[in-house]
């Protein structure tokens, strides 16, 4: 019986920190978890295609748009569960069991949302991001996507769009469950910005695309 997960990145000049997000996923494929491993591209110019590819991946490239490099990475998927994470995204040793145990009840799940930094701001962004999850069933691409590949499909999959493609397709799945084991995501864009400003930056965004922004206007305003 084939393994069941297809892991779907997409990348753009993650040559940094894609390595150790791979080897996080090593335990999955020694427990029997992992199938394949599709990177879906957008034109890198550093070593992320080299790096794909010596890790046995499949390899699509196409123009840049997380939404868009997703959704084709996931067209190509054969397993029957998709594992959506993103190149700075380390899953927690031990991870494998967790999914493992969830495989059997086919619900829609993400983990809680950790920082690679500590402090008081660090946990206290990760603790509302992981009450959100919780309560409102909303967790974004950084704590990672595991569902099943029929369950993505008859939600539509990801649209074709700069920002915000995570919260479009988790609103159109069945409510999302939260693991009990940790994504550590990079910190550098918190720090860059600050804690609060960037905290507070993100949720202006969400509650603008709720009220019905144009995801390309605010992918541009976002990068500002």
């Amino acid at each position: 019986m084939p393994a069941p997960i297809t892991v779907v990145i997409p990348t753009l000049n993650a040559a940094d920190a894609l390595p150790e997000c791979l080897g996080a996923l090593m335990e999955g494929v020694h427990a029997g978890l992992i199938r394949e491993l599709i990177i879906s591209d957008a034109c890198s110019t550093d070593h992320t295609p080299d790096i794909a590819e010596e890790a046995g991946a499949t390899v699509v490239t196409g123009p840049p748009s997380r939404g868009g490099q997703l959704r084709r990475g996931c067209a190509q998927a054969k397993g029957d569960w998709l594992l959506i994470l993103h190149a700075d995204t380390v899953l927690q040793q031990g991870w494998s069991e967790t999914v493992s145990a969830h495989l059997p009840s086919a619900k829609p799940a993400a983990f809680q949302l950790a920082f690679r930094a500590r402090g008081i701001a660090p946990a206290w962004v990760a603790g509302w991001a992981n009450l959100r999850s919780r309560m409102l069933g909303l967790p974004y691409g950084d704590q990672g996507l595991l569902v099943p590949r029929h369950t993505y499909q008859a939600a539509g999959g990801f649209p074709d769009q700069p920002l915000m493609e995570d919260v479009a397709l988790v609103r159109a799945l069945p409510k999302v469950t939260v693991l009990n084991t940790r994504a550590f995501t990079s910190a550098e864009r918190y720090e860059r910005a600050g804690w609060i400003r960037r905290g507070a930056r993100n949720l202006w965004t969400l509650l603008r695309y709720f009220l019905g922004a144009d995801p390309q206007a605010l992918a541009q305003t976002y990068r500002r």
